[in-house]
């Protein structure tokens, strides 16, 4: 079997993957910038235009799991090319957008295409890079993320300045083609020979829409009771898949990975960990209004953590292709905690400085923690496999991100989301998750049948 791919074609599949990765993520977020003013050009409230963010993430979560079980039986190059053509179609009708609904069937779609590509990224990543440099090429992958989500909004308003505001969705085409272009060098594995379980892929769908969409209603302040009955539904709808999903050979919710507990323990340990970063993330600005921060001082405040990011994943991707996942991420943990009690009691009046560096500490935690986290993910799954952990990594981050998001709202709707409870909260999150990574430690977990323990590589030379 070839490990990766030759030189200098993984290059080339590397750049494919980073343009695809960066579509997903600008798409994503470059879109905030530009809500007050498709309210205004649409004539519709603040409160309803939000709903082009959020249709947007929920239905990446719905279909990424069933797009990673459709790419194993399509073919994983096919369906991400296949994804970012649809995105691409989609982003050009946003130009004829004249009615909120209308924009908001566009976003769908957008998000099709974009879940398309993100469901199998990962599994390509595993094909293109050679085992022993997999922690590499995922730390590489952790700093497009970064890097993206930090340019998006400045991208953003760079066109709001001198375009209308469909040209903002446009801004992550480009991405697109450049993916597209340098798409011939991504790897083909052989697609599987096996049947597709459609209805599983839409009660997977169905049970991540109800909950999510559930919750997201009461936390707006929709009525109680629908929202619960929503939220119920959705939960009733998970455990009849979950128990369908016991009988399958390749099941869309990956019940065969979780079942190894090294690979649940990290599963746990990242979506604790992505609850952390997303509520402090969103709840700081809030505190910092509160200290009479300006909109400029609060951007600065918070940006030496994704720039911090930028730095750290790469080395941390580096080292775990050498040391141990469990030992790595208990450092980035042990850090983050530090750095979050830091940040929770800040001076009563705490400058510029202040803020920075501790917002830079705790990302360097969550950086040394995430990207290792993330190999020992797809990197222990069995090859036929990659496809449905790569999948598993990103519905992990997506839904973290929008339970803090979640709770970040609940909280402020308690009033207590402006102070020193939130950062509380993501320490006690980051406890949880580093126990889960130093778990990964024992004998009886990494290696339980007497089988190669697989997150970790003996060191290699640079090829």
């Amino acid at each position: 079997m070839i490990d990766g791919l030759p030189l200098p074609r993984r290059l080339l599949a590397i750049g494919a993957l980073s343009c695809g990765t960066a579509l997903v993520i600008i798409d994503g977020a470059v879109a905030t910038v530009a809500l007050p003013t498709i309210a205004h050009d649409l004539k519709v409230d603040s409160s309803a235009v939000v709903a082009v963010v959020t249709v947007y993430q929920l239905t990446l979560v719905m279909m990424l799991l069933p797009f990673a079980g459709l790419g194993d039986r399509i073919g994983l190059k096919r369906l991400y090319q296949y994804g970012q053509l649809l995105f691409t179609a989609a982003t050009i009708l946003c130009f004829f957008a004249k009615s909120l609904p209308f924009l908001l069937i566009v976003r769908v779609a957008q998000a099709i295409g974009a879940a398309a590509a993100l469901s199998v990224s990962s599994a390509l990543i595993r094909q293109t890079y050679p085992a022993k440099q997999l922690g590499r090429g995922l730390g590489i992958n952790s700093v497009v993320v970064s890097s993206s989500a930090a340019a998006a909004p400045t991208i953003g308003g760079l066109i709001l300045a001198i375009a209308p505001w469909p040209w903002v969705f446009a801004s992550a085409v480009p991405f697109a083609c450049l993916s597209l272009a340098f798409g011939r060098a991504l790897p083909d594995p052989k697609p599987r020979d096996a049947p597709f379980d459609v209805l599983g892929a839409v009660m997977c769908a169905a049970m991540f829409g109800l909950v999510i969409g559930g919750l997201e209603s009461a936390v707006h302040g929709d009525s109680p009771i629908v929202s619960a009955a929503i939220v119920l539904v959705g939960a009733l709808v998970g455990v009849t898949f979950v128990r369908r999903q016991k009988g399958e050979t390749d099941p869309i919710l990956p019940i065969d990975l979780l079942a190894r507990p090294v690979l649940a323990l990290s599963v746990i340990g990242a979506y604790t960990a992505f609850i952390a970063s997303m509520t402090l993330l969103l709840s700081t600005p809030f505190r910092l209004a509160e200290l009479d921060f300006t909109p400029a001082m609060i951007g600065a405040a918070i940006a030496p953590w994704p720039l911090t990011n930028m730095i750290v994943a790469p080395l941390a991707g580096w080292l775990s292709d050498r040391v141990p996942a469990g030992i790595l991420g208990g450092i980035g943990m042990a850090v983050s905690i530090c750095a979050l009690l830091l940040i929770a009691f800040m001076p009563a009046d705490p400058s510029l400085f202040d803020v920075a560096w501790r917002m830079a500490l705790c990302g360097s935690g969550f950086g040394t923690f995430l990207p290792p986290n993330a190999r020992l993910i797809i990197g222990s799954a069995p090859r036929e496999r990659a496809a449905a952990a790569g999948g598993l990594v990103s519905t992990v981050r997506l839904v973290g991100q929008t339970t803090g998001a979640t709770l970040v709202a609940a909280l402020l709707a308690l009033h207590i989301g402006d102070g020193i409870v939130p950062p509380l909260i993501a320490a006690g999150l980051a406890f949880v998750a580093g126990l889960c990574s130093l778990a990964r430690l024992r004998p009886s977990i990494r290696n339980p049948r007497g089988e190669e323990a697989e997150d970790v590589q003996p060191a290699s030379p640079v090829r």
